[in-house]
C-alpha cells in the first residue's frame, strides 16, 4: 500500500452475515479460554523490556508499555516542536521551491486554520484534499488538525465517480484541489458531478448530487465559484480570527477524530477508516523510537518521502513523525518519481528514504550516482509483507546490495491500524528482516487465531492475524456493522491476513485475502471493478484477478465472457475505462473467455482462474 499496507481489509468473511459476529463471539470466548490456559499478562520486569516475546508456545505477544501514550493533539504536538527547534527546517518541497521552518510552519498553519474557520467550517465538518503531494497538501493536513475539522484523504486518482461516492459517504463540506495535473484536470472532474459549482457564489455552493459540499477550494488558480487557499489563509490572518482559533482549541480532544482514510473492503465499496489525533501521534512517536529518531542529531533528521501523502504511510509516518521528532520532511516530486528522490538525497543531504519493492525496482539503476554516505536509513512499509511475498523488500535489498543494506528496516501495518504495528529493530539481523516484518510495537497486542479450532494458533503456525491497542481505528465512518465486522466485541481488530509467529516474537506474513489485488502499493478490491464492467453493453459477465508481476508485485487481469453475438476488442475495453476509473485500476491484461472454473456447487474458484491466467499470459 505503498501505505499502501495500510488498505488492507479482510474479504474473507460475508459482509452483513449474521453468522460472522456470532463467529467472531465464539472466538472471542476461545481466546480467553486460551489465554487463561496458555497464557499470562506479562510481568512488570518483562514490560520494562524492549523486546516482547510469546509465552507458553502460543501466538499471542504484548509490547512494551513503559513509557506513558501521549494525550496531545496534532496542533499541540507541532506547538512543542516549534516551540523547542523553531529554527530547524521543517518542510522543504523542491518542485514548488518551498522552505519552512517549524516556526514559519507553525504560523503558516495557525493563519490557515483560522481561515477555515473564518469561512464557515467548524469542528467536526469533513474538508477532503484531493490532489497530489504538494505544500497545500501538509498545510492542510496540519491546519485542520488544528481547526478540529476531519481531513479525509481523497485519491488524487478519482474520476467523477469514485469522487462522488467518497465526498457522500462521508458529507463532505469543503474539497481542496489544484486546477490539474498531468491529464487530471480536478475542476472538470468535479464539473461532472457538480455542474452548479461554475456559477455559484464561492463558499455558498448549492449542489443537487452533493448536498453536504458547500466550499471548493483552489490551490493554484482562480476558478469560478471556489475560493483562492491564499485567501483564505489571509482570512486567517487577523487577530480576530487567530483570536476565535485559539478559543476553539480548548475544546479540542485528543480522541476526537482527525482523519479518514479510505480502504478497501469485501463488498467492493471503499470504508472511510476514521482515525484519531490519539492514533496517530502515539503510531508516529512510537514508530519513530523504534527508528531511533530520537538519538539523531539535526543532520541526521532529514526524510525523503516519495509516497503519496494521501495514504497512510506517508500522512502519519512521513508528515506526523517528521513532527513529533523534528525532523525535516522533504517531497522531492508530486508524485512517485525514482530519480528525483534519489536525487534529493544528495542535493538535501537525506538521511531517510521510505520505499516499496516496485519504488525500489526503478531505484536499481540510479544507486550508483548517490552518495551511500547520505542514504544511512531505508525504513520500508509496504506490500511485500502482506501480499504474501513476505519481505520482499528484505530480499531485495539483499540481491542488488544497495547503499542502505545493513540498515534497512521493514514495517508492517494497515490504515485501520493507524498503520504500524509490527516493525524492525535497527540492531535485528538481515536475515531476520529478510524473513520477517519486525516485532510487535509498542502499546500494541497481536495474537493469531487459528480459525477452524477457534484457539490461538501454537507458534510458528499459520493463522488469522488480529490486533488490539490505542492504534485501533474508531471505525468505519457511518457504518457500524461493518465496523462490528472488523473489531469484535473485544476490541480485536482482525486483520483478513494470515501469519505466524516464532519463538522471538517476529512476525511473518504468510498470505492474505485472495480477492485483494496490490498493485504496486495500490490496493485493488475486484468487486469495483467487475461492477463497473457490467456497465458495458457487450459485458456478459466478468472476473477480476490479481496475477503476480516481478516489477508491480501484481497486475489487474480482467477475465470477461462476451454477451452471445458480441464482439470487441482489448483496446475498445481499455478505451472504455478511461476517464471513468483511476489510471491504475485500469486492467493491465484483458482476457476474453467462455467460461470459469467452478467448484461442485457453482462456484468460480478464483485461485484456479488466476493459476490459469498467468498460464496463459506465460507469467
Amino acid at each position: 500500500m505503498a501505505v499502501y499496507v495500510g488498505m488492507l481489509r479482510l474479504g474473507r468473511l460475508c459482509a452483513g452475515s449474521s453468522g460472522v459476529l456470532g463467529a467472531r463471539a465464539a472466538l472471542s470466548r476461545s481466546w480467553q479460554e486460551a489465554r487463561l490456559q496458555g497464557v499470562r499478562f506479562l510481568s512488570s520486569r518483562e514490560v520494562d523490556r524492549m523486546v516482547s516475546t510469546p509465552i507458553g508456545g502460543l501466538s499471542y505477544v504484548q509490547g512494551c508499555t513503559k513509557k506513558h501514550l501521549n494525550s496531545k493533539t496534532v496542533g499541540q504536538c507541532l506547538e512543542t516542536t516549534a516551540q523547542r527547534v523553531p529554527e530547524r527546517e521543517a518542510l522543504v518541497v523542491l518542485h514548488e521551491d518551498v522552505r519552512l521552518t517549524f516556526a514559519q510552519l507553525k504560523e503558516e498553519v495557525d493563519k490557515a486554520a483560522s481561515g477555515l474557520l473564518s469561512i464557515g467550517l467548524c469542528k467536526g465538518d469533513r474538508l477532503g484534499m484531493w490532489g497530489p503531494n504538494s505544500y497545500a497538501w501538509v498545510l492542510m493536513q496540519l491546519a485542520t488538525a488544528q481547526a478540529g475539522i476531519i481531513l479525509v484523504s481523497v485519491n488524487p486518482a478519482y474520476q467523477a465517480m469514485e469522487l462522488e461516492y467518497v465526498l457522500k459517504k462521508v458529507g463532505c463540506k469543503a474539497l481542496v484541489f489544484p486546477k490539474q495535473f498531468k491529464t487530471q484536470q480536478y475542476y472538470n472532474v468535479l464539473k461532472q458531478i457538480c455542474p452548479e459549482v461554475e456559477n455559484a457564489q464561492p463558499g455558498a455552493l448549492k449542489s443537487q448530487r452533493l448536498p453536504d459540499l458547500t466550499t471548493v477550494i483552489s490551490v493554484d488558480a482562480p476558478l469560478p465559484g471556489t475560493l483562492l487557499l491564499d485567501e483564505v489563509v489571509a482570512a486567517g490572518s487577523t487577530r480576530q480570527h487567530l483570536d476565535q482559533l485559539q478559543y476553539n482549541q480548548q475544546f479540542l480532544s485528543c480522541h476526537d477524530p482527525i482523519n479518514i482514510q479510505f480502504t478497501s473492503g469485501t463488498t467492493g465499496s471503499p470504508k472511510g477508516a476514521t482515525l484519531s489525533h490519539y492514533n496517530i501521534v502515539n503510531n508516529s512517536n512510537i514508530l519513530g523510537e523504534r527508528l531511533k529518531l530520537h538519538e539523531k542529531t539535526p543532520e541526521q533528521l532529514r526524510m525523503i518521502l516519495p509516497n503519496p501523502l494521501y495514504h497512510c504511510l506517508g500522512s502519519v509516518a512521513g508528515t506526523m513523525m517528521c513532527l513529533m521528532y523534528g525532523a525535516t520532511l522533504i517531497l522531492a516530486s508530486p508524485i512517485f518519481n525514482g530519480k528525483k528522490a534519489l536525487e534529493a538525497i544528495s542535493r538535501e543531504r537525506g538521511t531517510f528514504l521510505y520505499g516499496t519493492p516496485t519504488m525500489c525496482h526503478c531505484w536499481v539503476p540510479c544507486t550508483s550516482r548517490v552518495d551511500p554516505s547520505h542514504h544511512q536509513q531505508d525504513k520500508y512499509e509496504g506490500p511485500g509483507e502482506i501480499s504474501g511475498r513476505n519481505c520482499s523488500m528484505g530480499r531485495w535489498t539483499a540481491k542488488h546490495r544497495c547503499p542502505a543494506r545493513t540498515s534497512w528496516q521493514v514495517a508492517y501495518g494497515t490504515t485501520e491500524n493507524s498503520p504500524v504495528t509490527f516493525a524492525h529493530f535497527p540492531e535485528d539481523t538481515v536475515e531476520q528482516k529478510a524473513e520477517s516484518v519486525g516485532r510487535i510495537m509498542p502499546h500494541t497486542e497481536a495474537r493469531i487465531m487459528n480459525m477452524e479450532a477457534g484457539t490461538l494458533a501454537k507458534l510458528n503456525t499459520p493463522g488469522e492475524l488480529c490486533i488490539r491497542g490505542y492504534c485501533v481505528m474508531l471505525g468505519y465512518w457511518g457504518e457500524p456493522q461493518k465496523t462490528e465486522e472488523a473489531v469484535d466485541q473485544d476490541k480485536w481488530y482482525w486483520t483478513g491476513d494470515v501469519a505466524t509467529m516464532n519463538e522471538q516474537g517476529f512476525c511473518k506474513i504468510v498470505g492474505r485475502s485472495k480477492d485483494m489485488i496490490i498493485r504496486g502499493g495500490e490496493n485493488i478490491y475486484p468487486a469495483e471493478l467487475e461492477d463497473f464492467f457490467h456497465t458495458h453493453p457487450k459485458v456478459q459477465e466478468v472476473q477480476v484477478v490479481g496475477v503476480k508481476d516481478d516489477r508491480m508485485g501484481e497486475e489487474i487481469c480482467a477475465c470477461i465472457r462476451l454477451k452471445d453475438g458480441e464482439e470487441t476488442t482489448v483496446e475498445e475495453i481499455k478505451a472504455f475505462c478511461k476517464g471513468k476509473i483511476s489510471h491504475f485500476k485500469i486492467p493491465k491484461y484483458i482476457v476474453f473467455v467462455t467460461n470459469y472454473p467452478l467448484t461442485i456447487s457453482g462456484k468460480i474458484q478464483k485461485f484456479k482462474l488466476r493459476e490459469q491466467m498467468e498460464r496463459h499470459l506465460n507469467l
